[in-house]
């Protein structure tokens, strides 16, 4: 695997500690959790910034935020007992759907 996408992967799981410990801040009325959220979104930013150097801003960005999506939508299900209705399940599946699009057949990727 491309060392540009192994940066790109440690973003999105960053982003993901990041967003799942700005749940758990309560509005950063919590220390701890408040912390991880600034050094979470610092790193993940950071690492992002390393994936711009080979990748076009449009692909990584939809990259990111897509399974940045899905990543927290099943870390609100399974930690948080927060539920999608089918609505919603099928709009998260069709981020996937693109995700999947962009990497197997766009040639600006960056493979």
């Amino acid at each position: 695997m491309p060392q540009h996408y192994l940066f790109l992967i440690a973003a999105i799981l960053a982003e993901t500690v990041g967003t799942t410990a700005l749940q758990a801040s309560q509005q950063f009325t919590r220390l701890v959790p408040s912390v991880i959220v600034v050094v979470a979104y610092a790193l993940a930013f950071y690492l992002l910034s390393l994936t711009l150097k080979v990748m076009p801003v449009g692909i990584v960005y939809a990259i990111w935020s897509g399974l940045g999506i899905v990543f927290i939508a099943l870390i609100g299900f399974l930690a948080f007992g927060q539920r999608l209705d089918l609505p919603a399940i099928i709009g998260i599946s069709l981020v996937l759907a693109g995700i999947l699009v962009i990497h197997l057949f766009s040639k600006t990727a960056g493979h």
